[in-house]
Formats: C-alpha cells, structure tokens, sequence
C-alpha cells in the first residue's frame, strides 16, 4: 500500500511503499501494479502519461492494460493456432475499460521482459478487443525474485509458481510462440520490425527481505470478462455464472470396482438379498406357466384381456411376471413370437391414481401430457385400428392404491383391452383375493373378467427350498437353523422377504461372533435365534404386548377393517364397528365412542397408528405405523 505522495510533476511520480526505507519513481512506459478487489490480486499496466487538475491536489495516470490467457474466452483463444505460454498477456483495449486511474491506487512498479510475436501468429479473426500486438511477459516483483500474479480480469485467478532463486528473466523462444518455422518474406520483415523493439528495464530493488506473492486462487471460470473500474478501489461484484446448455446430471464412474466377497458368509449375505435376482423362481413353476400361456396366447392372437393377481406380500407375484415377460421378451427377439411393447407402472410409486394415464402414454409415445390430455390419446390409441399394431402388455401392481371414488382410472384399464382394436393386455398385482368385489363397482369388476390367479403362503419346505436355491451351493447355514427359521416364517406369514432378511442378519451375527473374519463358521441355531428376537422384538411389539386389552383389541380392529376393505386405510368410525363386534366376540362390555376415541387416541400417541389430524373426530383416517405381521406377532405371542 501507498504510504504517501511526496512530490508531483508531470513527467514522473514519487511514491513511497510499505516496507521500504527509499521512495520510489514512477515514469510512465513503467509497467505497474494497480490495486484490485483486494491487496492480494493487483490489476497490471502500463503508464502512459502523468497528469494532474488544475490545482495540483489530484495526480492520475492513463494506463495501458494487460489481460493474460485465462482471461481470453475459450472461444476466441482457439483463434491462436497455438498452446499459449501460461505468463503470456495481451494488449487490452476494449473500449469498456476507463484507461484513467488515480495515482494512489498504484501499489509499486514490476520489472518486465518484452518478446515479440508476429502477429500472423494471432490469427485475423480474433476479436478487436485483444490486438495483434502480442507481449509474453515474465513479472518479478521489483523487491524480491518471486513472481507476480496477474490480476485476472475475468474472475479468474492463477497461481505461477515461483522460484526466488532463479534471477534469469523469462524470455519465450520464437519457436514456442510462433509455433511454424517457416515465414514468408513480408512476414519476415515486419518480424524484424518487432524484434527491434527496445526491452524495458527496471532496475531490482536491494536491502529488503519481504516478498511479494498473490496466494492461490480457489475459482477458476472462463466464461465472464472483467475489466478494471475508473476506481479500483471499488469492489466489483462477480457476475452469474452462466448455465451450460448440456447441463444433465451424471452420476460419477465407479473408480474402484465392487469388493469381492471375503468368506462365505459375505457371499451368502450377497446372494440373500432381495435385490438380488435369482438364477431361478422355485416353487412357483405353476402360476409361471400359466401366466406365460395366458399371455403369449394374447400376443399371437392379437388380442387382450385382463388378469388379476393376488396374493398376500412376499409371495412372489412381480418376481413371478417379471421372470415371465423376460421369458417372452427372449422368444420374440428369437421370433418365436410377434414383438410387443412391455410396460409397469406401480401405485405406490405415483401420488395420484391419474398419473397412470401420464406414465404409460409416456412409456408408449415418449410423450408428456397432462393427465386428463394422455387419457384421450390413450383412448384414441386403444380404439382407433393401426397397421403393425404391436401387442402391448400392461402390468399394474399395486392396484388398490389406483381406487378413486368414481373409479374411472380402473374402469378405463379394464375397458380398453374389450376394444377390438386395442391389443393391449392388462396383468393386476394386489394383495387381497376378493379385492374386485369388496371395492370396485359392477361396471368395473365386470370389465376386470374372471381370469384370476392366486399365490398362496410359502410353506416351510418351500422357504426352505427358496434359501437352498439362492445360495446355490454355498455351505453357509446349518440345516438345523435353516428349518428353524423357515418354520418361523411360514407360521406367520409365509413372507418370502422377511426370510431373506432374518438370514442375512443371522449371517451378520455369526460373523461378528466369531474373532478371526476368515474364518468364520457356520450360521447356527443361536445365530438364528438372536435374529428372530431382533426382528420380532423391536420396540413396536414390545409397546403392543404392554397395551390394554381394548387397545390390542383394537389393533385387532384395524387390521381386520383394512383386509374388508382391501386398501391400507379407514375411517375411525369403520375401525370402531369392527371393535364393537371383537368385543361381543370376546364377551367384553363394548366402549363408547369417546372412550374408543381416547383408546385411538393412545395408540397414535405411542406411534403405533398414524391419525389424520380432523376435528371430526370419527372421520378422521386411520393408518398403521407398523406391518401387520408384527401386530400379529405380538397378539399372538401375548
């Protein structure tokens, strides 16, 4: 910084510096540094010429600026022909830039060293506001050996690696600047105009130990240009920065690939997942048969028709059709079978049951429309004959969440395969077996056919025989625990996932039982058993089997309200006919609705149930916070 201004002329400036014991004299054709945003990234310039107001009490200098490469746009640098030299700058005469600055904004000289470029080296197309005098300048600080940094123009900041050592100015050779060896006559000339061209020389500072250095710069852009201010002592707020138009996330390679497993116990943990596909679907080679033949009958007769499918969780009805339409899709790529278009859309995955018309017209066309938009074109499509209509098969799962109250999303998924020229199939998912009669109206469950299937509880051979087959010969299990915890399962529920899952915490266990990881033994009856306890006694069943008799009893309730209905809700007032009948049922004296209210009440206090805040008290929905399998567990267990 400038302590003071001694003295003022025309022809020179005498200015003294922070640090040092002697003033110092600028000149103008002295390349100096200017201040910036702040003390650490000064502008850079040439002096032109010193003048001062009419009283003397104001000096300022018109200057010549600098931009060095990072300041040029990427777009115009590629005008070079060359690889620019990182100190290399530029002439800057765009006419934005007030060349006009006040004398006490200039920090202190810098020495430079000046080589010449032929400007047929620039290239003629490169904008008017970089011109074809090209200076590539090596800046020391008077002071010291370390290099100094440019302040950058366009909100960038480089960092120049200094060496304090290394008193050899930086001269580039012609060939690295010129990049061609061969010139023809006028350009040789004009060359060695420039190359006459005499080198400014300051004179290096002595008796001083302090060094000037810019730190690091932490923004790197190259897409906005800055130029100095009449007044650099302002700040200059950086500018938006601009949005590539191939803006798409990406999500980063994999740098390392997967780790493989360690033991036994980590490959059998892998294989038990219930993200892992398995390489077969045991125990339900009948409902794969009998899909595959309804559907591939539809795909070579060219037409539709509807299946529903049911079955409670864990039964493998999805595994099921997926494993099928990847069979169909294998026999028609071979041309067994005409082609057809797949499409799945879930309920739980959309937050209106209109969003169905939007999902499968986007699957079919790529188009985007509005829900009431994509209904008519799908009814357009559906009704309307085509040549080369291919067959298209249509998996719903979840169905019931697709239920509005005038049923019109069901009524148009099961009206359109009746169309003659429609050739579209419709296979449904859904956990409850009579869920057509129990919520949808005649019209619709008429339309939805006859056509059913099924899937039953796995049995504890079955569960059995599904573990074998995904570990696939891998010895990780004795047989005692594996019968042990498939016998658990299928008296429950008969879940298929929740037996993966109590396997794979079971192999967790005996692996953290055991000191030495490599060798690990095999998954025994304690290891099986602490799981069934963690899975089966979580904080939920222990509050269920703390609860009153009329709290149970209405947990009960619920879950018997929710399978009538066939959906995951009800009303407080449809819950409470249900506890009104248990309660006969067990010989109990009924509750009233305000006591059934504060018992409801209780129950949501505890988290078990998830009450819909309504001043209506009956009226307000009720939902469960936990699955009713452990609701069961735990009613049965007490």
């Amino acid at each position: 910084m400038i302590d003071s201004v001694c003295s003022l002329c025309v022809s020179s400036l005498v200015i003294s510096v922070e640090g040092l014991p002697r003033p110092t004299i600028i000149i103008p054709e002295q390349h100096i540094l200017i201040e910036g945003d702040d003390e650490d990234n000064p502008y850079v310039a040439k002096v032109i010429r010193l003048f001062g107001d009419g009283d003397g009490e104001q000096m300022k200098a018109v200057v010549q600026w600098f931009v060095r490469v990072s300041e040029v746009p990427l777009s115009k640098l590629k005008l070079l022909g060359r690889e620019p030299h990182p100190q290399e700058i530029f002439h800057y005469q765009g006419r934005i830039c007030d060349d006009e600055v006040n004398v006490e904004s200039i920090l202190r000289p810098v020495q430079v060293t000046v080589a010449c470029v032929h400007p047929k080296v620039l290239g003629h197309k490169m904008c008017t506001n970089i011109t074809t005098d090209v200076k590539s300048i090596k800046f020391k600080n008077y002071f010291s050996f370390a290099v100094c940094l440019i302040r950058n123009l366009l909100d960038n900041q480089q960092d120049l690696n200094s060496d304090g050592e290394d008193e050899d100015e930086f001269v580039p050779s012609q060939k690295e600047l010129n990049g061609c060896s061969e010139e023809d006559e006028d350009d040789g000339e004009e060359e060695a105009g420039l190359d006459s061209e005499e080198e400014i020389l300051v004179k290096k500072g002595r008796g001083t130990t302090a060094v000037f250095r810019t730190p690091r710069s932490k923004q790197k852009t190259h897409s906005l240009t800055r130029t100095p201010r009449k007044n650099p002592n302002k700040k200059i707020m950086p500018g938006t920065p601009r949005t590539p138009h191939q803006a798409t996330p990406s999500i980063p390679c994999r740098s390392l690939p997967t780790r493989q497993p360690a033991n036994i116990l980590e490959e059998a943990r892998a294989r038990l997942h219930v993200s892992s596909v398995p390489e077969s679907l045991p125990c339900r080679e009948q409902e794969f048969q009998d899909i595959y033949s309804f559907v591939e009958s539809k795909i070579i007769d060219g037409t539709g028709g509807c299946m529903y499918i049911s079955g409670v969780p864990g039964t493998g009805k999805t595994a099921t059709v997926h494993e099928v339409m990847r069979c169909l899709q294998h026999a028609a790529d071979v041309d067994e079978i005409p082609t057809f278009h797949f499409i799945e859309i879930n309920g739980m995955k959309m937050t209106d049951p209109h969003q169905a018309y939007v999902q499968i017209l986007q699957n079919l066309t790529g188009q985007k429309a509005t829900p009431d938009h994509a209904a008519a074109l799908l009814d357009k499509r559906f009704n309307n004959p085509a040549p080369r209509k291919q067959t298209t098969v249509l998996l719903v799962d979840e169905l019931d969440l697709l239920w509005t109250r005038k049923q019109n999303v069901m009524y148009n998924l099961f009206d359109w395969p009746t169309q003659r020229h429609a050739r579209l199939v419709v296979l449904t998912i859904a956990n409850t077996m009579d869920l057509p009669e129990r919520i949808m109206i005649n019209r619709v469950a008429s339309r939805l056919g006859l056509t059913r299937m099924s899937f039953q509880p796995y049995s504890f051979k079955q569960l059995q025989q599904i573990i074998m087959s995904r570990l696939n010969k891998v010895k990780a299990f004795e047989e005692d625990a594996l019968q042990l915890v498939s016998r658990k399962v299928a008296a429950l529920s008969g879940d298929a996932r929740r037996c993966l899952d109590i396997c794979r915490r079971a192999t967790e266990i005996c692996e953290h039982s055991t000191t030495n990881p490599s060798a690990t033994g095999l998954v025994g009856m304690s290891h099986v058993m602490e799981a069934l306890n963690e899975m089966f006694s979580s904080a939920y069943i222990t509050a269920i089997k703390c609860a009153s008799m009329q709290e149970q009893l209405f947990l009960r309730a619920v879950i018997a309200e929710f399978r009538r209905l066939g959906l995951e809700e009800a009303t407080f007032q449809q819950v409470f006919v249900q506890h009104q009948a248990l309660c006969r049922l067990e010989g109990l004296q009924p509750i009233s609705v305000s006591e059934g209210l504060a018992v409801c009440q209780r129950l949501g206090a505890c988290r078990l149930l998830l009450l819909e805040p309504s001043r209506l008290g009956v009226l307000q929905r009720v939902r469960l916070n936990v699955s009713q399998d452990d609701v069961l567990y735990a009613l049965k267990a007490d």
